[in-house]
């Protein structure tokens, strides 16, 4: 068998002009590869980053100055390795430092949920809420526009449906809105649009990347709070932990809660932990024993929930005995009784007596006021 070499030449290829490489990447480019080596190398080879590198990573993608392709590669590879609990300190960090700050002039009670929203069970945290801001306690939630990858309903949503929208306030009226009637949304397409610039990659990966768990550890309010946070697996439970204790957060409740928020269901067992001054100890409540014990309502419509929602607010429906079971076990987080039985008890009354309901009106005629 015979062959015959292709005797066409071959195309010239120009060097690249004397003292410049054939491609020079930017500096902000080039330090990021070297934290996407850490982390991505391999299960043998890879490894964490420190605090600092883990927040420089974070300016790097928020910012832009990472390529796309580097991006993604990072979130993807941060969520293969699973993100150690001084990484996301350290993002932690950058959003304590960019994001928005509210303050309250006495203990506040901020929820931690993912920013995806809900779409199988019927939220709570809502009435929650409401029945803690009537009992005098400033509330403090967080959330964004309906994202990948559930696409769920969202706070702005919810509080919409029942006539308040706390979207679209400037952080000066958030704060009013936190120091007059103990309620505050910050909603992050406008108080923290740097930090939606991930959203995107959310939708092309089709998995949470880790720097979602910041959503489920971030508050905006800075001074002294409990901080409630959701988790779904004990892995992410026992991270949250350590990454909160580095980050000086010092009264912490984590919650098995419905779809990984903290809303505490009542078809079972509820697994919670408190966390102080780093030394957590496991509670599990039985809603059972309580006589809240009921079947966890399921996600319909928006309309359908505003009705369950304002009846529970008049101490009936369906949501009532959840109502009733949530805010009762925050109060009791919050330490505002000894005796569980007395915070549902306390809980009760603010529902039935209309407290809660009128907590509501009176949030709607603040936000008319100032629209």
């Amino acid at each position: 068998m015979t062959s015959v070499a292709d005797s066409s030449p071959l195309p010239s290829v120009e060097p690249p002009p004397a003292g410049r490489a054939a491609f020079a990447p930017s500096e902000p480019r080039t330090r990021f590869k070297s934290l996407l080596r850490k982390i991505g190398s391999g299960e043998h080879t890879s490894s964490g980053l420190t605090r600092e590198e883990a927040r420089e990573a974070l300016e790097l993608m928020l910012t832009g100055q990472a390529s796309p392709a580097q991006i993604g590669a990072f979130l993807i590879a941060h969520r293969i390795r699973r993100p150690e609990p001084q990484e996301l300190t350290g993002m932690l960090d950058l959003y304590r430092e960019w994001g928005p700050r509210l303050h309250s002039s006495h203990r506040a009670i901020c929820f931690g949920m993912p920013f995806d929203g809900r779409s199988r069970t019927a939220p709570v945290y809502p009435l929650t809420a409401l029945v803690l801001a009537a009992a005098g306690y400033p509330v403090v939630l967080a959330g964004a526009e309906r994202m990948p990858v559930k696409y769920g309903v969202t706070p702005r949503e919810l509080f919409a449906a029942l006539g308040v929208d706390l979207a679209g306030l400037p952080l000066a009226r958030v704060q009013e809105g936190l120091d007059v009637h103990d309620l505050a949304l910050v909603h992050q397409p406008v108080h923290f649009p740097l930090a939606g610039s991930l959203i995107p990659y959310r939708e092309e990966l089709g998995k949470r990347p880790p720097v979602a768990s910041l959503e489920l550890l971030w508050t905006p309010h800075q001074g002294d709070h409990l901080l409630a946070s959701g988790f779904v697996h004990p892995p992410t439970e026992a991270r949250a932990w350590e990454a909160l204790h580095l980050a000086g957060e010092t009264d912490l409740v984590t919650v098995k809660g419905l779809e990984g928020s903290t809303d505490l269901p009542i078809s079972r067992a509820c697994v919670t932990a408190r966390v102080r001054q780093g030394h957590s100890e496991r509670v599990i409540l039985h809603p059972r024993d309580h006589g809240c014990y009921g079947p966890d309502t399921p996600w319909t419509a928006e309309p359908d929930w505003a009705r369950q929602a304002l009846a529970a607010l008049d101490g009936g429906g369906e949501l009532f005995p959840a109502a009733v079971w949530n805010a009762g076990c925050y109060l009791w987080f919050a330490g505002s009784r000894n005796r569980l039985e007395s915070c549902l008890e306390q809980a009760r009354e603010l529902l039935s007596a209309g407290s809660a309901g009128a907590k509501l009106e009176n949030l709607i005629r603040w936000r008319r006021s100032v629209a």
